[in-house]
Order: C-alpha cells, then sequence, then structure tokens
C-alpha cells in the first residue's frame, strides 16, 4: 500500500512538471505568434511600452544599459539555481522514494556537505553585491551637468523648468482627445513636452507640489520620488534622439493614472532654437491654471 502510494505520488508530480511545461511553451509560441502577425516587437520597446513585449524597454541612456546587463548577469544565476533544485528534486523523487529505496539511509550529518551549502551561497551573494553597490554607485553619483530641469509634480500633471535656460517653467498636461493624438500613444502623450539635448548630461531635480509623486522613465533607467517640500535629484544622459515616454509611480490620487511624461531628446542646435522659443511661449502670465482649464473642460464634457 505504502509503496503504491510513493509511486501514485510521483506520477502526479511528473504530471504537474510537464503540465508547466506545456503552458510556458504555449505562452512563448503565442509571443511568437503575436510577432509574426505584426503585433509589435515580441522582445522590448523603444521609448515606450510595445504589444508582446517581453523584457525592459530597449535602453536610451548609459545607466539603463548597465541595469539591463545587472539583471542579464542575475538571470543567469537565477536560471542556474533553479536548475539546480529542480535537479536535485527528481533526483530525490526518483531515487529515493518509497518503491526504490525502501530501506532509507540513517545518515544524519556530512560535514563537507554542510561546509559547502554554507560557502556557495555566501560566494554567490559576494558576487551580486559587487556589480550591484557599482551600479548603484553609478546611479546615485550625479555627474557634473550640461543642463538641470526641475520636475514638479501636481494633482495631475507635470511642471517643468528650465533655471540654466533662462528659467521659464511650463505644464505637461496628458491629451484627452484622441483626435489630437497625431500618432502618439494614448494616454501617454502630452501636449508640451520636456524636451533635452542628445549626449548631454541632464540632472532631473524632482519635487512634489502636493503630495508624494514618482518621476519615472523606463528606458532611461530612471525612477525618483518627487516629495513636497524635499528635493530630490537623479540624471541621464541619452544617446538616441527620439521621444521618450513615462509615468507617474507613485499612488497619488484618483487621476494617478493620467499624468505621463514624456521627453523629447533632440540635437543641440534643436535643443538651442526650442529654447528661444520656449522664452517667449512660456513667458509669465495671469492666466487659468491647467487645474482649473482641467475642471472646465469636465464641465463642459458633461
Amino acid at each position: 500500500m505504502r509503496t503504491h502510494r510513493g509511486a501514485m505520488t510521483t506520477m502526479l508530480v511528473f504530471r504537474r512538471l510537464a503540465a508547466a511545461a506545456a503552458t510556458v511553451a504555449i505562452i512563448l509560441a503565442g509571443v511568437g505568434v503575436g510577432a509574426g502577425l505584426g503585433l509589435g516587437e515580441a522582445w522590448a520597446g523603444d521609448g515606450q511600452p510595445s504589444a508582446w513585449q517581453l523584457g525592459f524597454q530597449q535602453a536610451a541612456t548609459p545607466v539603463m544599459d548597465r541595469i539591463i546587463s545587472f539583471h542579464d548577469y542575475l538571470l543567469y544565476w537565477i536560471t542556474g539555481i533553479t536548475v539546480f533544485v529542480l535537479a536535485l528534486l527528481l533526483i530525490v523523487m526518483v531515487r529515493f522514494n518509497a518503491r526504490s529505496n525502501p530501506t532509507p539511509s540513517r545518515t544524519t550529518h556530512n560535514t563537507l556537505i554542510e561546509v559547502i551549502w554554507t560557502l556557495v551561497p555566501v560566494a554567490i551573494l559576494v558576487s551580486i553585491a559587487i556589480p550591484s553597490f557599482k551600479l548603484l554607485f553609478y546611479q546615485l553619483n550625479v555627474p557634473d551637468a550640461d543642463i538641470t530641469v526641475k520636475a514638479t509634480g501636481k494633482q495631475w500633471y507635470w511642471s517643468y523648468g528650465y533655471p540654466d535656460n533662462g528659467g521659464f517653467e511650463f505644464d505637461s498636461i496628458m491629451i484627452r482627445d484622441e483626435s489630437q493624438l497625431r500618432g502618439q500613444p494614448r494616454l501617454l502623450a502630452v501636449d508640451n513636452e520636456m524636451v533635452v539635448p542628445v549626449n548631454k548630461t541632464v540632472r532631473v531635480q524632482a519635487i512634489g507640489a502636493e503630495v508624494i509623486h514618482a518621476f519615472a522613465v523606463p528606458s532611461f533607467g530612471i525612477k525618483i520620488d518627487a516629495i513636497p517640500g524635499r528635493l530630490n535629484e537623479t540624471w541621464f544622459k541619452a544617446t538616441r534622439e527620439g521621444v521618450y515616454y513615462g509615468q507617474c509611480s507613485e499612488l497619488c490620487g484618483k487621476d494617478h493614472a493620467y499624468m505621463p511624461i514624456a521627453v523629447r531628446v533632440v540635437s543641440e542646435e534643436a535643443f538651442n532654437a526650442w529654447v528661444e522659443d520656449a522664452k517667449k511661449k512660456f513667458a509669465h502670465d495671469d492666466g487659468p491654471t491647467p487645474r482649473a482649464v482641467a475642471a472646465a473642460e469636465q464641465s463642459t464634457a458633461r
């Protein structure tokens, strides 16, 4: 009876493993079919999410390059450990079940194995900690910046100030009317994008006006809390021109999902021309605030 029960348990385990393997194969096959049908990049998006995306968005800064490298490095360790543990479990199930091993060993200690399973995990943690600390230092040590942008999180939009380029400031509000998107991604496009030059170090100073927000752009590898009364800093150096999207990554209220971040990276000449236009366009006036405009639009919609 005990032998039959052990055999049934082994069969059940193998069936579950087979079902899990089949599920993974179906998911991967679905991703491949989706990519073949033109539903989007299967592995990564460039500056924004993509259909059927797996993994990070494509890196556009040295920081994100290092994050992806560290992620891939960890994946090797995770895969190796998982395969090793799975192999041990299979060996135990096959060789030491009640039918194959009716008379179990009474061995209780093995000094060599105990030393190995103590030292090997320590060595693995050290090999992970060293590159992790290097990456953290690289992210948090803000280098001398070519340009500074102050990002203020408000309920629920972002305001950007350029203290190094005349001190002008403007609001960046999500485009809600889909007819005005002009090919831009829904829920990510804004009326006024944050503009920076390519291959220049940009210091981002983040602060919250009323509640805690978080300034995050996945392709840049940056995410920093914007806290009222406290100025936090992060940095990036975009290596390719284009438009890169992010979102507030802190639960900040009812419209948390509707305060995207759009950063347009342009050439230095185009940036200088934009600054001159922005000084005139965003000159200070006493017009209605973005909150008042949004309230008026909602009232009109009702």
